[in-house]
């Protein structure tokens, strides 16, 4: 799929590593509406800053990333150097310097290599091209070990609105959001505040709930950006149905992202759903399902392929949520494993087993104290996780 009025490009730069795509570079002919959410850590780096800033005018016209390094706890000079970077995309493309958002991965601590930059932005803008979009995919990973990307068409109001979506991202995964950046282009004519409203509803029920080890980073990001180039009629305030097509579609795009990060998570050999159900208020709900999702026990369970609900049970008991033990039911896939707070036995288990041996599944919880109920997506630990972070930085 191409979108009209965008271009990518990626190259090897060298930022880090030799021979492989480490620079990419997102531009839009025309100033696009652009929306972001952000990392919730205190601690930002470098590109976060500048683009939270930036973004308030609720306009961008290129995206510049690179992988290799998060230009994270940099001080002073990693600030300078992000904005020396984003000078040479502004000059090379003949744009206002501030339509440039900035984005970085990598590892914390390290300073930008300016020169990787330098030397490799005539290439990469001379190389722009609407075909690129896989190219800018294969540039931002890091220790993902596919690429990730979706692509969906949906009418509004008689105009075909195409969205094309990458995103990056394998491990420090923890809502609110991850090590993982997200970029996503579509040709709709959308107002900034209806972009902005449906971005952040989207991020909360797909991006806000995925987890693969309780870690939240320096760099996360989600950029949305909206050429405007397929005419439809504005989508504003004024025209509801058609926003909320537009936010469910967005919704579709990045849940399909956020999963695909799950199931590339690091050393991930299962992609799990924990489906918390009957309690009394739908913060409850996901309360209980982020603490079974991030207990390590739990995961390692998985990975095991054990179908252990003491520890399933254990977690939903530490999550400070009040519930009755006496009428908790746990369900692996169709199987009933415990029914009001008691194991339905051995032929249960053994059934439940099966069901753990799947790459995916669905842990469903019933607390019968109401009637919230809501979903986060996780993935087992494996030994490879171990192997992965301890070797990280060589």
């Amino acid at each position: 799929m191409k979108i009209k009025g965008f271009k990518m490009s990626a190259v090897e730069a060298g930022i880090k590593y030799k021979n492989r795509l480490d620079l990419g570079l997102i531009y839009s002919e025309t100033p696009a509406v652009t929306a972001g959410v952000f990392t919730t850590n205190q601690v930002k780096a470098a590109p976060v800053l500048i683009d939270v800033e930036r973004l308030k005018q609720g306009r961008a016209q290129a995206i510049l990333v690179n992988s290799g390094c998060a230009n994270a706890c940099t001080g002073e000079a990693g600030m300078d150097a992000a904005l020396e970077t984003s000078k040479m995309v502004s000059d090379a493309l003949g744009i206002d310097d501030a339509m440039v958002q900035l984005s970085s991965t990598g590892v914390i601590g390290m300073q930008l290599n300016v020169g990787a930059f330098e030397n490799s932005m005539g290439k990469l803008v001379a190389n722009l091209s609407e075909d690129n979009f896989d190219q800018v995919a294969n540039a931002i990973m890091t220790t993902d070990t596919v690429k990730k990307t979706v692509y969906k068409t949906v009418k509004i109001g008689g105009k075909n609105i195409n969205f094309m979506g990458m995103a990056k991202g394998a491990g420090m995964i923890m809502p609110n959001m991850a090590t993982m950046l997200a970029f996503i282009l579509t040709d709709a004519r959308i107002s900034f505040p209806e972009l902005h409203k449906s971005l952040i509803a989207a991020n909360n029920s797909t991006f806000n709930r995925i987890t693969i080890d309780g870690d939240t980073s320096t760099n996360d990001m989600v950029l949305v950006m909206a050429n405007g180039a397929a005419e439809n009629e504005w989508i504003d305030e004024d025209t509801v149905e058609a926003q909320m097509l537009f936010q469910d579609t967005l919704e579709e795009v990045m849940k399909d992202l956020a999963l695909q990060i799950v199931t590339d998570g690091e050393g991930a050999t299962k992609c799990i759903t924990i489906r918390v159900c009957g309690a009394k208020e739908e913060d409850e709900a996901e309360k209980v399902a982020r603490t079974v999702a991030n207990s390590n026990l739990v995961k390692t369970a998985f990975f095991g392929e054990d179908a252990n609900w003491g520890r399933i049970i254990a977690a939903i008991g530490r999550s400070g949520v009040k519930v009755y033990p006496d009428r908790i039911s746990i369900a692996f896939g169709n199987v009933l494993l415990v029914k009001n707070g008691v194991s339905l036995g051995i032929e249960a288990e053994k059934e439940a087993t099966k069901v753990l041996k799947e790459k995916k599944f669905s842990v469903i919880i019933d607390l019968k104290d109401g009637t919230g109920c809501q979903e986060v997506y996780t993935c087992d630990f494996s030994v490879d996780y171990v192997k992965i972070n301890a070797d990280y930085r060589s």
